[in-house]
């Protein structure tokens, strides 16, 4: 790989599309977000209560309802989960980081659509899938039509 001015111009171009997207008041409200999420000690506690209580689930799956523990485990992981999904700062989080995935989904798409309308994006999002031959691709489960 040679370093030609023109690849030297077009990652410098990235590094300005980078730069626009961090300074946008989607990225700005998913930092605070995140700053919020981390620095709350009942939303800290909440979430390490889920993670812990995660290992224990994955280990009565693996021997579902034959583990003796496994009604106690489902329900505590229910619970639990249902206490952290609620959590302001946490919902506030999942939001932002769904707004922050959506622009970087738009901006995947208008790039591979400027060089061509059949390179496939995986978005991961049936909205975006949907759109043109965006289908998804190869490496996104998608049904890209390629034999």
């Amino acid at each position: 790989m040679l370093a030609t001015s023109e690849r030297v111009e077009l990652l410098e171009k990235a590094d300005v599309l980078a730069k626009m997207i961090m300074d946008s008041e989607i990225a700005e409200q998913y930092q605070m977000c995140l700053y919020k999420l981390q620095h709350n000690k009942e939303s800290q506690r909440k979430i390490n209560r889920f993670v812990s209580l995660k290992e224990q689930y994955e280990e009565v799956q693996r021997f579902g309802r034959y583990h003796p523990d496994y009604k106690r485990v489902m329900g505590q992981i229910r619970e639990v989960k249902r206490e952290m999904d609620l959590d302001s700062h946490v919902a506030d989080f999942k939001l932002a980081e769904n707004d922050l995935q959506t622009l970087l989904d738009e901006i995947s798409l208008l790039v591979a659509g400027a060089v061509s309308e059949q390179i496939k994006v995986p978005t991961g999002n049936p909205f975006f899938d949907n759109h043109k031959n965006h289908s998804g691709g190869c490496g996104s489960g998608g049904s890209c039509g390629c034999s």
